[in-house]
């Protein structure tokens, strides 16, 4: 039986179109932009100069805090300089220009596709190759990936979850990863299984990826890996951390805290795939797998990207931007961000580019809410959308605190399920944004 959350969901069509579309790599050219905060966290500070020559995999910005990740040279060439480069919001923020010149690695990169089965390494050795290596959460957020692999004091992961669902309509990036390296994501689950000193791991995959489960169930059986595939029900948001923690090990997580206070850590495929790289292959964080689809798009492709990459040279390497499409979104149609600039450098959080026509770019009318209370059924974390719309446009943050508000994981289920087409989470993430923020500065007891 396929295992799923308990509350709310919607079901949108899937339309990976791009599931077939083995991954390919962009070759680096011309300059990229490495921001120095491209995590959750302190930025990092640079270590190199205007002039400097670098290689592939060097350390060029050192990690600034606990809560903060490396950064390393995804291209050879030389340091042009530290200036302030517009991201996919049109922001401006510092990042390392480097202008591309041949492809030349750091000599202990070991760049061989020899699989290594030996992780003998401890614990702790793990976690400080994570933590050398800049790895952070490849699933959207970017949360340095050491500093989930060290909980505070008292508390510990029984269970570490890889999160394979990639419920996000569109995106296939976690796919191809699964299918083209599955028995690195085992390896890297074992690797961080046992930087935790969990006692179980998982991987949950969605049930529309029968192939994935097929082949990693294959794998586990045929090395006797010590890992559970878990086939999940189509359900977005399926591989949210909350839902999925409580689809595969039946724990719910309590408001404002953490996975790892019922004992569960969640990753993300991909960052499974980049601890092996880190750990066993000394390969820094340098590149990331993005999907770029969309119903108009000329290609449907999965692309290897050096981070620092300019986006439209990615979109290049699709076929450029139709004349029918108006919006491209960074991510997927239901938690992604629109693209303004489309010449802001890849980043190590992103997984997708999704290029939208007109006719699905454009908002239906709104109209007056009828308290049919679907917004209220889709919420996964069940809130009552209808209610902090409200609240949220007259600034009642003290209501919004009291009715959970700041527990909204901004999926857009109700957006998706108003009948009346009214933007509720435009709303509900303004009013939020401004509740963390009194929450934050509120003073320690």
């Amino acid at each position: 039986m396929l295992k799923t959350f308990s509350i709310g969901g919607v079901h949108p069509p899937d339309n990976k179109l791009a599931a077939r579309s083995a991954l390919t790599q962009l070759p680096p050219e011309g300059t990229v932009a490495l921001f120095l905060g491209q995590h959750l966290g302190a930025p990092a500070e640079p270590v190199v100069n205007k002039g400097d020559k670098v290689k592939v995999g060097q350390l060029v910005a050192k990690a600034s805090g606990f809560v903060s990740a490396n950064i390393h040279a995804s291209v050879s060439g030389t340091v042009k300089g530290i200036e302030a480069v517009a991201d996919i919001s049109g922001f401006k923020k510092p990042a390392i220009i480097i202008q591309v010149e041949g492809d030349e690695w750091m000599p202990e990169i070991d760049r061989s596709k020899n699989i290594i089965r030996d992780i003998s390494i401890d614990s702790q050795a793990i976690i400080k190759k994570i933590a050398d290596a800049g790895v952070v959460g490849l699933g959207g957020a970017a949360f340095p990936t050491h500093v989930k692999l060290t909980p505070p004091p008292g508390k510990k992961a029984e269970a570490i979850i890889i999160n394979a669902a990639e419920c996000e309509p569109y995106l296939t990036a976690d796919h191809r990863v699964m299918l083209e390296y599955p028995e690195q994501v085992l390896i890297g689950t074992l690797l961080l299984k046992k930087a935790l000193n969990a006692s179980k791991a998982y991987i949950g995959i969605e049930a529309n990826k029968p192939d994935a489960i097929n082949l990693l169930t294959e794998l586990i059986r045929k090395y006797n890996y010590d890992i559970a595939v878990v086939a999940l029900k189509k359900r977005y948001p399926q591989g949210g951390e909350k839902q999925l923690i409580e689809a595969i090990a039946g724990r719910q997580v309590p408001s404002m805290s953490l996975p790892v206070d019922v004992g569960v850590v969640v990753q993300n495929v991909s960052t499974a795939l980049a601890v092996y790289e880190a750990t066993l292959k000394n390969k820094p964080l340098i590149e990331n797998r993005i999907t770029v689809t969309g119903k108009d798009a000329k290609q449907q492709v999965n692309i290897i990207v050096r981070t620092g990459t300019p986006l439209s040279k990615v979109l290049d390497a699709a076929g450029g931007i139709p004349d029918s499409v108006v919006k491209i979104v960074c991510g997927g149609p239901m938690m992604g961000k629109a693209i303004s600039n489309i010449d802001a450098p890849a980043f190590k959080g992103g997984s997708g580019i999704l290029l939208i026509s007109q006719e699905d770019a454009k908002r239906k009318s709104e109209s007056n809410c009828i308290r049919c209370a679907k917004c209220v059924q889709a919420c996964p974390i069940g809130l009552e959308p209808y209610l902090l719309i409200k609240q949220a446009q007259r600034n009642r943050y003290d209501e919004l605190e009291a009715n959970k508000l700041q527990d909204c994981i901004e999926c857009g289920c109700c957006l998706y399920s108003c009948p009346a087409h009214i933007p509720l989470l435009d709303y509900i993430r303004l009013g939020r944004a401004e509740v963390l923020k009194i929450i934050r500065t509120r003073p320690k007891t």
